[in-house]
């Protein structure tokens, strides 16, 4: 397959609906989407946020891989991989005739720079973690790219698809960008909208459309209302099903579901009392009605999980009965544990649906076994640097969009603190495995393991619900890790 046919192909795994592009299409047509999720800024290094994500992986910027919408890893800027016998040696052929939107051609050097952004002290990249392999990254040309690790690493080509390439002369990223995407940052309002245009000198296929706003807005009604008057066409994922009864029956709109990796949960701080008690944890999961909030929030949407694993994991294992719902169980564990009584604490929740109704019902359902919950609503911002950064909190509601994102247990100071020595080992076993049934074993069994400590409160599975109006196909539906690639989608005439 050649190199542009190939960009295409791993940006437009799934259409939406299952339908065939249109026909007829304007090619220079403007694209706009709905979405509550504004980046914080323009850097995935410095806490940007799913918004980035969202509007930017595979549209403006590229990694040497790709995550497609069906989970695969897809070559990109890599357009050829060589690992040597002992797995400690990747060697990348870059694409040719790559050019960033300033002009510059790729080269190693980029690569080299924009690998070691992510990887330096500084980065607020939640994969740094998982790069810490790489002992060398070596640019014996300029075409070629040569990464040396500490150990092997099976997840590194899906890894580095986390890493944007961006130019080694580019400055300011958190405002501006210098990547090598079919798109380029247009302009950036902030607090409204922002908006891509086509890269013509895009070395692979041609978008089938001239350019994409993303609009940005603060609730979901308004969202939905934007919609509803052809303000945007297209809503990246519906967030309750409230809003889903103007769109289903409605000719002129399309409602497709596809595979989240979205989590919703409620986080302990594991490294402070009562919650570096497994007791208490076990006590607590026991305590709350999942299946209540879910139908509470979602209706008949949505998918009940027993751990961090989503079904599109290769580890997935089915754990929704571990500390399944039950009340007196939870007062016998608190009681066991030191707290016949209960206890208090304050749940850090951000400010956006559906944390704060979520927050709610946690607190009448705790209130049943004698924990008495302080909710304390925050913002985005603000959870960042509070809980995500200093780790200054009891507990927090948050939701989780990672794809294969079990690692996160396995790394001791990552925000929730949770850590167990085995499930350490058997998550970098897992890593330096040679093959993939040997890595998806061992992380099967450290996916029971942390169920079992109840190490968070995993409470549902979000749907992926994306709805367009009529004229609009090609746009994906999985959303596995927030992204969402723009370039295949298609507006009729």
């Amino acid at each position: 397959m050649k190199a542009a046919a190939m960009a295409t192909a791993m940006m437009l795994v799934t259409l939406a609906g299952g339908q065939a592009a249109a026909a007829d299409f304007d090619p220079d047509a403007t694209i706009n989407i709905g979405s509550l999720y504004e980046p914080q800024n323009l850097d995935n290094t410095a806490g940007a946020g799913q918004g980035l994500n969202e509007a930017f992986n595979g549209n403006v910027y590229e990694a040497l891989f790709s995550l497609a919408d069906d989970g695969t890893v897809q070559p990109a800027l890599a357009k050829d991989t060589k690992i040597s016998e002992d797995g400690l040696t990747y060697t990348f052929a870059l694409q040719p005739g790559v050019t960033f939107h300033s002009g510059k051609a790729l080269t190693s050097k980029d690569v080299k720079f924009s690998i070691e952004r992510v990887t330096s002290a500084d980065s607020k990249s939640s994969r740094k973690n998982s790069l810490k392999p790489i002992t060398s990254i070596e640019t014996p040309d300029d075409s070629t790219v040569v990464i040396k690790l500490s150990s092997r690493s099976i997840s590194l080509p899906y890894n580095l698809s986390y890493v944007s390439i961006v130019s080694e002369t580019a400055k300011d990223l958190t405002s501006k960008e210098d990547g090598t995407g079919p798109y380029k940052l247009a302009s950036w309002r902030r607090g409204s909208a922002l908006a891509l245009a086509r890269f013509d000198g895009y070395w692979g296929a041609k978008p089938s459309n001239g350019d994409v706003v993303f609009h940005y807005f603060t609730e979901a009604t308004a969202l939905n209302n934007a919609l509803l008057t052809g303000a945007v066409d297209i809503i990246t994922s519906v967030q309750s099903p409230d809003s889903l009864a103007q769109f289903k029956d409605n000719k002129d709109f399309t409602v497709a579901e596809g595979k989240s990796t979205t989590k919703l949960l409620l986080a302990y701080n594991d490294r402070v009392a009562p919650f570096d008690n497994v007791k208490v944890r076990k006590a607590l999961a026991r305590a709350v009605d999942d299946a209540k909030l879910l139908k509470a929030v979602w209706g008949d949407y949505g998918t009940l999980i027993g751990s961090f694993v989503p079904p599109t994991d290769p580890w997935y294992v089915d754990l929704t009965k571990t500390d399944a719902y039950d009340p007196e169980s939870a007062k016998a564990l608190l009681k066991e544990a030191g707290y016949p009584d209960g206890f208090s604490f304050t749940l850090d929740t951000p400010n956006y649906d559906p944390h704060p109704i979520a927050a709610q019902f946690l607190q009448s359902e705790l209130a049943k076994v004698g924990v008495k919950v302080k909710i304390n609503i925050i913002t985005a911002n603000e959870w960042y640097t509070k809980v995500y950064k200093a780790h200054d909190f009891q507990a927090t509601l948050q939701e989780h969009v990672n794809h294969r994102d079990i690692v996160f247990y396995g790394n001791p100071d990552f925000y929730w603190g949770y850590n167990n020595p085995e499930v350490v080992d058997l998550i970098k076993q897992a890593e330096a495995s040679t093959t993939t049934d040997e890595q998806t074993a061992k992380l099967k069994k450290a996916n029971e393991i942390i169920a079992e400590d109840a190490a968070s409160n995993w409470l549902y599975l979000y749907p992926q619900i994306v709805v367009s109006a009529k004229s609009v196909t090609g746009y994906p539906l999985n959303g596995l890790n927030a992204q969402f690639y723009v370039s295949g989608i298609k507006k009729a005439d």
